[in-house]
């Protein structure tokens, strides 16, 4: 399944494409979340929480930059982070990453600012573009799956 685009109009939506993305949801994989400020990534990384199980507030981790989340909490262990804050990808090393992915999901707001994830197989990449209501588009998604990933679509 190649790059797909989604539709979000509503917080439903992001909901939907939330819970297809963490039935698909292995240990290892990453959901690399990329957008401008209040492009929904926080709101799609809830929805995936939230569909994998956890049944708390899931606070913004923009000032924490790493939250986990383990079982039985969640279907499987998976690490939100937003990396918003880094000046360099170094500092993702520094923070202990690779620690925390060992054995979990990641769910990455900002990757760029981590250096990326596109390049890994497991990565399931998504763009999210925002409403241009001149145009009367709603808020988008652009679905990028990695290689392990091409099989587990469709996103619509």
């Amino acid at each position: 399944m190649a790059e797909a685009v989604v539709a979000l109009p509503d917080l439903a939506a992001t909901a939907r494409l939330g819970g297809l993305i963490a039935d698909r949801l292995r240990a290892g994989d990453v959901v690399a979340l990329s957008g401008g400020l209040g492009a929904g990534k926080t709101s799609l990384a809830r929805s995936i929480i939230a569909a994998l199980g956890h049944q708390g507030e899931v606070p913004s981790p923009s000032f924490a930059i790493i939250e986990p989340y383990d079982p039985p909490a969640t279907r499987l262990p998976v690490v939100h982070a937003d990396f918003y804050r880094l000046k360099h990808p170094a500092e993702a090393d520094e923070l202990g990453l690779d620690d925390y992915r060992a054995g979990a999901a990641l769910i990455a707001e900002w990757p760029e600012m981590a250096g990326g994830f596109a390049h890994e197989a497991d990565c399931l990449s998504i763009t999210l573009l925002p409403q241009e209501i001149s145009a009367g588009q709603p808020r988008r998604a652009i679905v990028s799956p990695g290689i392990s990933w091409l099989d587990r679509g469709p996103w619509t």
